[in-house]
């Protein structure tokens, strides 16, 4: 979970020839699939195929508001988050929130696939991935459905091992039917 802090705003209202204050909040978020899921919902499009930095500013500030769990937020504290607790943001979407490693780490560039929530969603019950999952950092949930997958599917053997193996199936054979080829 994040904490960020956005100070008192004083604002002015033109309409009305005012200055306006707007109470200060710090506000919890956390970016996880029950997040994604509801950003997804409204925008029709992939969160994780689309580059974070590209987002325009809306679709940014509906992310971070489907990523508060502080209650009674005042919907205008939104527009004023400090450029400070935007980059606290980005840079706790980008944390891997894992000591985990890949030795082949294939993920070097970015994914072709678009992968959605409901996607996510399946490979946890494929997986029997209990759902208070959910509500984990992505990150750290992805990581754990790609350990999953790799300890549930044994590694292709490469093509040496696959040479290596045909020779000692057919050396077998070979001295079985006692036969020179």
């Amino acid at each position: 979970m994040l904490k960020i802090t956005i100070p008192d705003i004083e604002l002015y209202d033109e309409k009305k020839e005012e200055f306006i204050n707007l109470k200060g909040q710090t506000l919890c978020l956390e970016h996880s699939l029950v997040s994604i899921s509801k950003w997804e919902s409204k925008w029709k499009k992939s969160f994780l195929s689309i580059d974070n930095k590209t987002m325009s500013d809306e679709e940014m500030e509906d992310y971070i508001r489907f990523m508060t769990l502080t209650q009674n937020v005042n919907p205008e504290i939104y527009k004023y988050i400090p450029n400070s607790e935007l980059e606290k943001i980005q840079n706790y979407i980008d944390d891997p929130m894992t000591a985990t490693t890949f030795r082949d780490n294939k993920r070097t560039g970015p994914s072709r696939k678009i992968i959605t929530a409901e996607e996510i969603y399946y490979q946890m019950i494929a997986l029997q991935i209990p759902f208070e999952c959910q509500k984990w950092h992505i990150n750290r949930l992805l990581t754990l459905i790609r350990v999953c997958n790799e300890l549930n599917n044994p590694k292709k053997m490469g093509k040496n091992d696959i040479l290596r193996q045909n020779k000692s199936l057919n050396a077998a054979r070979r001295k079985a039917m006692h036969t020179k080829g």
